[in-house]
């Protein structure tokens, strides 16, 4: 079943999958950029950066406006927040203390071969 809230997931884990498309975020964790500026430390074209660029407006991960002749990205902090809910969700449970369930085995059951 497709809910609205799955498709939105789908669009922002989807985006996040390529390497360069989290590079790209990272960079604009430090400030707005230029498309240009955010071209410079790849080895591809523009035109394969503007792809990268408008999968990650699509998800919502970042807005692009023009000022002037230049056109702007910047980074859209709220966007990942249903995919970090979504996430948090499996570290709800406590990580198992190997040694203490060990004691607990051995204290519960004494007489099993091994311990």
């Amino acid at each position: 079943m497709t809910t609205p809230m799955s498709q939105s997931l789908d669009t922002t884990f989807s985006a996040l999958a390529d390497p360069t498309r989290r590079a790209i975020l990272s960079m604009l964790l430090e400030d707005d950029m230029a498309v240009t500026d955010v071209a410079d430390p790849f080895e591809m074209s523009l035109a394969a950066i503007s792809k990268h660029l408008t999968i990650l407006t699509r998800a919502g991960l970042i807005a692009q406006e023009k000022r002037g002749r230049v056109k702007w990205c910047k980074l859209q902090p709220d966007a990942m927040r249903a995919a970090s809910v979504w996430m948090q969700g499996f570290g709800q449970f406590e990580p198992v203390n190997l040694d203490a369930f060990e004691r607990f085995l051995a204290t519960e059951f004494p007489d099993t071969p091994g311990s």
